[in-house]
């Protein structure tokens, strides 16, 4: 997953030097940085799936196998944890949703990415630009009042994939409020 990150950060960092070393660079540039970073993220979504098809596994085992032999007194957490690991083994399953690890990846690290971008554009646009706002975020032929609206709907898009309340389908002891406060 570290990859895909490095790179978005990479190809943005790239683009913010390039597009704030001269006033002659377009803004718009900056709005193809946000392209790649989604491209990324979606990319990272995928991987961010598949890894926990084997984090599911190790924390099943975790439960079953480890724990239970370190404090046979606790009793096993499931019993029939041997069939349904046997079972994702055989026919492995996705568990988490494309929305899910859109939404894990959106808020662990790509949302700042975007927000910094989304920054970036609006100072680059209204800085360098003799011309009032949304004619100074005009792309060729766009108006700036489309390309304006257009970044408002993708950013409001993502931050709303992001932090909307919904129920996880990934099981995940350390998203859970009981473990929060026990470790303050």
């Amino acid at each position: 997953l570290d990859r895909t990150t490095n790179w978005a950060v990479v190809v943005m960092a790239t683009i913010l030097t390039w597009a704030f070393s001269s006033a002659g660079n377009p803004h718009y540039v900056l709005l193809v940085g946000a392209a790649a970073t989604s491209l990324f993220l979606v990319i990272e979504a995928r991987r961010y799936r598949a890894y926990d098809v084997w984090r599911s596994r190790v924390r099943t085992l975790q439960e079953n196998v480890w724990a239970y032999g370190l404090d046979p007194s606790k009793g096993l957490v499931d019993d029939d944890w041997r069939t349904r690991l046997a079972d994702d083994y055989r026919t492995p399953t996705v568990k988490i949703t494309a929305e899910e690890a859109l939404s894990h990846r959106l808020r662990r690290v790509y949302l700042p990415l975007f927000t910094v971008l989304l920054g970036a554009w609006v100072i680059r646009v209204g800085a360098f630009d003799p011309r009032p706002w949304p004619a100074s975020a005009a792309v060729g032929q766009i108006s700036g009042l489309a390309v304006t609206a257009v970044v408002f709907v993708a950013y409001t898009a993502a931050v709303g994939v992001a932090l909307r309340p919904r129920t996880w389908h990934a099981r995940d002891e350390l998203r859970t409020e009981r473990l929060r406060r026990e470790r303050k």
